[in-house]
C-alpha cells in the first residue's frame, strides 16, 4: 500500500501581477513567453499526480500542441461530465472531491498532488485539502480574466516559507494553516 502522508496537496498556479490565472477567453498565451521551464524542474520531479478540473482539462488540449506534454505522472480531471471519447493519458473522475483527491493523492505514489484550475483549487481550499500554494508571478498585467480564486472563497490563512527569483518570474511558497 502507498503511503500518501509523505505526498503534499499543492495547489500550483502561474498568475499575472494582478492576479489572474488566464486571461480573457481562457487565453493562456501571456504564460509559456514568461515562464520557462527551468522554473518548474524541481515541482516536477516532486510531482505524482495532478488534479485538474474539466475547464482547465479542454484548455489545456488547446495548448497541448504547442507545448511538452505533462511529464508529472497522474493526470486526473474532475467532472461531472466526462468526455464522449476517452483520453488515454486521463482519467476521469466523477466522484466527490474528497473522492478524488484521495484517489489522485494514492496514485501520487507518496510524492506531490498538484491541482490546477481556478474552481477545483479553490473547492479543495473551501474543504482544508491543501498543505501548500506555490505561485509562480509573471510580470505581466493581463487586465481581466480569470482570477486567482474566486470572490466566494473564504479566507484561507497563509504561512510564507519560501521566495525565489528564476529569470523574469517571482515564486512564493505558502503552508496553508489549517
Amino acid at each position: 500500500m502507498t503511503d500518501v502522508s509523505t505526498g503534499k496537496v499543492v495547489v500550483n498556479r502561474v498568475m499575472s501581477l494582478d492576479g489572474f490565472i488566464a486571461g480573457p477567453g481562457d487565453a493562456m498565451d501571456w504564460f509559456g513567453e514568461l515562464v520557462t521551464a527551468e522554473a518548474f524542474g524541481e515541482v516536477m520531479t516532486a510531482t505524482g499526480a495532478m488534479l485538474i478540473g474539466r475547464r482547465t482539462y479542454e484548455v489545456s488540449k488547446g495548448m497541448a500542441e504547442q507545448e511538452t506534454p505533462y511529464e508529472g505522472g497522474a493526470l486526473f480531471v474532475l467532472t461531472h461530465e466526462p468526455p464522449d471519447e476517452p483520453d488515454p493519458a486521463v482519467t476521469f473522475l466523477t466522484c466527490g472531491l474528497e473522492e478524488a483527491v484521495a484517489t489522485a493523492r494514492s496514485a501520487a505514489g507518496g510524492k506531490n498532488l498538484e491541482i490546477l484550475g481556478a474552481d477545483v483549487a479553490a473547492q479543495c481550499l473551501q474543504h482544508g485539502l491543501v498543505d501548500e500554494i506555490l505561485v509562480y508571478i509573471a510580470p505581466v498585467l493581463l487586465g481581466d480574466g480569470v482570477r486567482f480564486s474566486p470572490p466566494s472563497l473564504d479566507r484561507v490563512d497563509l504561512e510564507p516559507f519560501s521566495n525565489t527569483q528564476v529569470g523574469a518570474v517571482t515564486i512564493l511558497r505558502f503552508n496553508v494553516r489549517k
